[in-house]
């Protein structure tokens, strides 16, 4: 029940008699006592059958889906809670590293939150039952008693008794019983509402997601995402090496095959000598925009010589000067160290089209074990980082690294970009 309930019932009771919300906390607790009677049943033929079976092996078996059947036990109670509470509860349960039944049961049984929802179906089957036929009955008989002049009108005077030996002679003389019956029902509103309550604390108790499962959810979330970013960076490479050495090589061949044509075909008159030197500067230009291509998917200086070496080659292709102060102990996880260019990049690209900058100063430094790099122009600021996907992109590849992306840029300048991620991932 939510708080405004729980205040609905305190300070305005008749207003709360009057509303729906006694329909529906009757309507859940009853559904409650049917829900909570089969899983005790269940519950209690797993045990036997398991202890039973334990002699011949198959026992454990058994045992081990009793202790998941609070799994769709909980997943049934977090629906029917919807009756009493509009606010739904967090599913507390990770996902799976895999398919099949045996990395399901595996997972599900080292999880805190099944052993809670198994708890949950213990208590909802002994002591959530035996209150819902508690409150069946007061239910039943307050509606009962109201309808007690309907009864001795339709059955017969003389055979209805509101007590032994005391039959009710006509339907007048089964008002007192009316009264009593009405007043059982005002108490079922108050009750019902209380007993709902109970049962809704003590299914967010042990049914809701906790900080630990959240925090065990959030740290295979980074983990997933982490693992993807490495797929791609393999995938990225593979892509690379393809085109270095399959079509950057064959250009490479064109080139100077329609070379040693021109050379043949110098000194004949024939009009094959035009075309073929415009073939060859296009198949020349082709080349130049290939390698430009390969050097944005993955650098190989990157590869092979490590972060200042890539970022003193970002600078000299750079069409505004660049000052570079990266200076580094020692090569850094190729996932910094990708994710650090391609920050660079994107900052260097960002300055010469848009910033009106004519210098910007590159520094890098491992502090703390972690790596700080500073990219900064001089152009007039006022840089709107959400302008673009480029740095939005990169914000959520540094946030899979637990690391930080920080642009400050006031109007006319200068525009400064921050990036700290941890070396340790």
């Amino acid at each position: 029940m939510t708080v405004a309930v729980w205040e609905s019932m305190r300070r305005r009771p008749v207003r709360f008699a009057l509303s729906a919300w006694p329909a529906r906390c009757w309507a859940f607790l009853l559904s409650g006592t049917v829900v909570g009677f089969v899983v005790l049943m269940l519950m209690a033929a797993l045990l036997v059958l398991g202890v039973g079976l334990s002699v011949v092996g198959v026992g454990m078996l058994v045992l081990m889906g009793l202790a998941v059947l609070g799994i769709p036990v909980a997943r049934l109670e977090r629906r029917r809670l919807r009756l009493v509470e509009p606010e739904p509860l967090l599913d507390p349960h990770g996902s799976l590293p895999g398919t099949g039944a045996r990395p399901w049961l595996r997972t599900r049984l080292r999880e805190r939150a099944t052993w809670r929802e198994l708890g949950y179906s213990l208590v909802l089957g002994v002591v959530f039952t035996a209150t819902g036929i508690g409150f069946t009955a007061l239910l039943g008989l307050s509606l009962i008693l109201t309808a007690t002049p309907v009864i001795v009108w339709a059955i017969a005077p003389d055979t209805v008794m509101l007590g032994p030996g005391r039959p009710i002679s006509d339907p007048v003389a089964a008002l007192p019983g009316s009264a009593l019956g009405l007043f059982g029902l005002f108490v079922s509103v108050y009750v019902g509402g209380l007993l709902a309550g109970a049962h809704v604390w003590v299914a967010q108790f042990l049914l809701s997601a906790r900080d630990e499962d959240l925090s065990s959810r959030v740290i295979e979330l980074t983990r997933s995402r982490a693992r993807l970013i490495d797929a791609f960076e393999a995938e990225r490479r593979r892509i690379e090496r393809d085109l270095h050495d399959g079509a950057q090589q064959q250009l490479v061949a064109l080139s100077v095959t329609l070379g040693l044509a021109e050379l043949e075909l110098r000194g004949h008159e024939s009009a094959a000598g035009p075309l073929v030197a415009r073939a060859r500067g296009e198949a020349r230009e082709a080349l130049d925009q290939l390698r430009s291509l390969v050097r944005g998917i993955h650098p190989q200086v990157l590869t092979d010589h490590g972060l200042p070496a890539a970022v003193a080659e970002l600078a000299l292709r750079n069409p505004i000067p660049v000052t570079v102060d990266v200076d580094l102990p020692h090569r850094l996880a190729p996932s910094v160290e990708t994710t650090a260019y391609f920050t660079v990049t994107e900052a260097l690209t960002n300055a010469s089209k848009h910033s009106g900058a004519d210098q910007v100063t590159v520094v890098g430094r491992l502090r703390d074990d972690k790596l700080v790099l500073l990219i900064t122009d001089n152009g007039h600021g006022a840089a709107d980082p959400a302008a673009g996907a480029g740095l939005q992109g990169l914000a959520d590849r540094v946030a899979i690294l637990r690391g930080t992306l920080v642009m400050t840029s006031p109007p006319g300048g200068p525009t400064q970009l921050r990036l700290e991620v941890p070396c340790s991932v």
